[in-house]
């Protein structure tokens, strides 16, 4: 059953599907063969935003649940396996009516051209279309204004998370260009939870929002977070949310303030607040406990894995490193096209050791050696090595404990990484 859903996943990237087109015509035309599914859907929380965008899903999903409510979820990419891409109800889509999607999806690909992400997210829409629940969290692809999920007229709420570089071939060179690709996702008389945001950021959203008349509620305005207190007009709430680093306390308020704006649902602050500590999130400030990688360690070293690739994910990752205070270990392999010295910078000053790979299997990956001088160009000192398992047994004879090791600088990598039984 997985190789035939992995055949029809191969047949969705063949390279004559591949251009993205600068419209939502194809995706409209797309849709309507399938009998429009994007008009049946389940009320719609439309996220977009360079980083967050995952926890706040995984915040909202599980307060939903807390509350009693079934949830349908679609996310990109996935870490292990397609599936995580479409949970229906709370639980990821089964093998037999993911393969009967792709088969129907694709009879239409000669006649109306997709790429992967058009077709796959058209695929999601039936799956959500055919299945009943109370609320759908959407994450778009890339950008917002032409990503393929923004065929959603009228969703129930949007939010936009913290914006960054990242995609920058498609989505501009300036937070103001990629904002105002973000900020595709307002419409007019549905409340945007926007999160914290650099300053050009914000002021690209609000002229967004002022034409049309969306309105906001925004970090720092309408809503705060004072020492892990989330204040607003409607609750007062103390944050203890279950993902690691600081910057979840901006995503877990992020996520009480998307609940403010839902009153049409019974959910209570302890809804909340249980949601926030039940949240789990893979690959995201990770810590792993179990699997052969962890077992190549000694005692008193930890393992952590965290999918972070751009600067704001540097960023977040290294306020970490700051606040352990404890030597680390860095196993880092990236992708073409991600700025790897922006990334790094964060991290430098908290770096003991540096090993460079290779992503295996993944035919976008910088060679380790590219990997290697960018760090060194920032002062790293950094060594590459022929693969993560080598790379930790090299520490395993050098670290002192306490220490932590870390794999990043890919979410491809850190599906690698969970794909070979580390949890």
């Amino acid at each position: 059953m997985a190789d035939v859903i992995e055949s029809f996943l191969n047949r969705l990237h063949h390279p004559a599907l591949a251009g993205i087109d600068l419209s939502l015509d194809r995706m409209h035309r797309f849709l309507s063969m399938l009998g429009s599914p994007h008009k049946r859907l389940p009320p719609v929380i439309h996220v977009a935003g360079t980083n967050g965008k995952g926890s706040l899903i995984a915040y909202l999903q599980a307060i939903f649940e807390a509350a009693g409510y079934k949830v349908h979820r679609y996310i990109s990419p996935h870490l292990v396996h397609f599936r995580e891409r479409i949970v229906l109800a709370g639980r990821e889509i089964e093998n037999p009516q993911l393969e009967s999607i792709l088969k129907h999806v694709s009879a239409l690909l000669p006649s109306q051209p997709a790429t992967f992400f058009e077709a796959t997210t058209a695929a999601a829409f039936l799956a959500f279309a055919d299945a009943k629940a109370d609320i759908l969290l959407m994450e778009t692809g890339m950008g917002g204004r032409l990503d393929a999920t923004n065929v959603i007229e009228k969703p129930l709420l949007t939010a936009i998370t913290p914006i960054s570089f990242d995609h920058m071939e498609y989505l501009g060179n300036s937070i103001s260009a990629i904002a105002a690709e973000k900020a595709g996702i307002l419409r007019g008389g549905i409340y945007c939870i926007v999160g914290k945001q650099p300053d050009e950021a914000e002021k690209v959203i609000e002229e967004k929002a002022t034409a049309l008349g969306t309105p906001l509620y925004r970090y720092g305005k309408e809503w705060q977070i004072e020492n892990a207190v989330y204040h607003s007009p409607k609750r007062t709430l103390t944050l203890a949310p279950s993902l690691a680093g600081r910057h979840q306390f901006d995503n877990a308020a992020t996520a009480a303030a998307c609940i403010d704006c839902l009153p049409q649902f019974a959910i209570k602050d302890e809804h909340i607040a249980q949601g926030l500590t039940k949240a789990t999130w893979p690959a995201r400030l990770q810590r792993l406990t179990r699997g052969g990688y962890i077992e190549l360690l000694p005692k008193g070293v930890e393992l952590w894995l965290d999918g972070g690739h751009n600067p704001q994910g540097g960023e977040v990752l290294g306020a970490w490193m700051k606040e352990r205070n404890l030597p680390v270990y860095l196993i880092c392999g990236m992708i073409k096209g991600k700025d790897a010295t922006a990334y790094l910078k964060h991290l430098a000053p908290h770096i003991t050791e540096f090993y460079a790979i290779a992503i295996p299997g993944e035919l976008q990956t910088r060679k380790a050696q590219e990997v290697e001088e960018a760090a060194k160009s920032i002062g790293i000192p950094a060594v590459s090595s022929p693969s993560i398992e080598n790379a930790l047994q090299t520490v395993a004879g050098r670290a002192k404990t306490p220490a932590i090791v870390c794999i990043c600088g890919s979410l491809y990598l850190a599906g690698k990484v969970l794909a070979a039984g580390n949890s």
